[in-house]
């Protein structure tokens, strides 16, 4: 099946991306369309309302740390069976970091090499004929992106949107959506972003909102006429991270969830095997795992069931006797000795490592992350460069005596002094690993 391609991107956060983006997923899926999507940048938590409104998997296509063959290969899977592939930037269409051109991790370095319109949503609360101008600098900050139309969110009125589209119109940029100010059409949000697709009861409820939304008041036609081909991608790339294992025991549950399925994938097909436990339902490992995997998430919410977790933390001691265990973000703080709640109560964790964290004393981290590892370990081989990300709030407040895991630096080069730890067969960091070093 051919494949056409459409960017659902802002001029910055928090301008109505998401509602586009699932509303167009669903209004298009009820239409016969067979639609995937994927998230540009880091992000863990989008794909998966990605999937709920698709029924297909959702992935990240990240142009600072993927190479393009891994790009390539990506697209190539998701879109063999698709007739349209949309894609959700992050943040503002052309906010990504400074450095190699087309590396940037910007929506922008997608829709320029896979030569993707852009669907510029515009937040035109608090303005009328302006936002024209905002669009028009934004149709021409780089003649190689081009903007194939907008939708005016948070609309006040037919006159409100009739004074937006006259000023628009000698731009030759046309207004493919009008959606009307409404404060319920939203997704709650936590600290780190919007509140997991899985801890929903009524997702399917608010999905199918967001879909009568777009039906209502989005030109459909227009804008899946809009969309580009996609050119024929390899449908094939390494493993994105070497396998740890060939039976991975992999936490999974509401503290443990934020983990890259392109990286699962790149699991299972260079043979591996994921057995998934529960942490907060207080299951161990496998005992016939060779090793364990800790992604991120919220302990940080779930703190004083998970130090009660004995069966969790007795089976993970007994399991780092003989085998690899490895942590990532949450998982790096549930490995340490302790970890305060966000009233300051300090829980005791699973001592696998000396550190202790803190939500109560909050510090945002964040940013890509380049990273040589300094031993063989789950994530690679001694001396592997490795490209991640990392996002979170928690502060190391005792750092223990264990080895560091990795020299790292951020997107520029600058030393960034979490360093991971390690001890003996257990590992953890802050920054989630993405792949491999092209």
């Amino acid at each position: 099946m051919s494949a056409r391609g459409l960017i659902v991107s802002a001029p910055r956060s928090s301008s109505g991306k998401t509602l586009v983006t699932l509303g167009l997923l669903g209004a298009l899926r009820r239409k016969g369309v067979a639609v995937r999507a994927a998230k540009s940048g880091p992000d863990y938590i989008d794909p998966a309302f990605h999937a709920a409104a698709t029924g297909a998997k959702g992935v990240n296509l990240d142009s600072w740390a993927m190479p393009a063959s891994l790009i390539d290969a990506l697209i190539a899977d998701i879109t063999h069976s698709a007739e349209l592939l949309v894609i959700e930037g992050a943040m503002g269409l052309f906010d990504g970091v400074p450095g190699t051109p087309g590396r940037s991790g910007a929506a922008s370095d997608l829709a320029e090499r896979l030569r993707l319109p852009v669907l510029l949503v515009l937040d035109v609360s608090g303005q009328s004929q302006s936002a024209a101008a905002v669009a028009a600098g934004f149709a021409s900050y780089n003649p190689a992106v081009r903007v194939g139309g907008v939708v005016l969110n948070k609309l006040g009125s037919d006159r409100h949107r009739a004074l937006i589209a006259d000023a628009l119109k000698p731009l030759g940029i046309s207004v493919l959506g009008a959606i009307p100010r409404d404060e319920t059409l939203v997704l709650p949000e936590r600290h780190l972003g919007l509140v997991q697709a899985s801890e929903h009861a009524d997702l399917a409820a608010r999905l199918n909102r967001f879909a009568e939304v777009a039906a209502r008041h989005l030109d459909l036609d227009a804008i899946l006429a809009m969309a580009a081909p996609l050119d024929e991608q390899e449908a094939s790339a390494p493993a994105p991270l070497k396998p740890p294992g060939q039976r991975i025991a992999l936490a999974l549950d509401e503290a443990f969830s934020f983990v890259y399925a392109h990286v699962l994938d790149g699991w299972r097909r260079a043979g591996s095997e994921i057995v998934p436990f529960s942490p907060l339902r207080d299951e161990a490992p496998a005992d016939d795992c060779d090793v364990c995997w800790l992604p991120g998430g919220y302990p940080e919410l779930h703190a004083g069931k998970l130090a009660a977790a004995r069966g969790f933390l007795d089976g993970l001691a007994k399991f780092s006797q003989s085998r690899l265990i490895h942590g990532e973000c949450g998982g790096y703080m549930v490995l340490g000795e302790g970890l305060e709640d966000a009233q300051g109560a300090r829980h005791a964790m699973a001592g696998l490592l000396g550190h202790a964290t803190s939500f109560a004393k909050r510090k945002l981290h964040l940013g890509y992350r380049q990273a040589r590892l300094l031993a063989d370990n789950p994530i690679g081989a001694k001396g592997d460069m490795v490209r991640g990300h990392e996002f979170h709030h928690a502060s190391i407040v005792a750092k223990g005596n264990d080895q560091p895991f990795v020299d790292v630096t951020d997107a520029q080069g600058r030393p960034v002094a979490e360093t991971g730890s390690r001890r003996g067969r257990v590992s953890g960091t802050f920054f989630h690993a993405i792949a491999r070093e092209a």
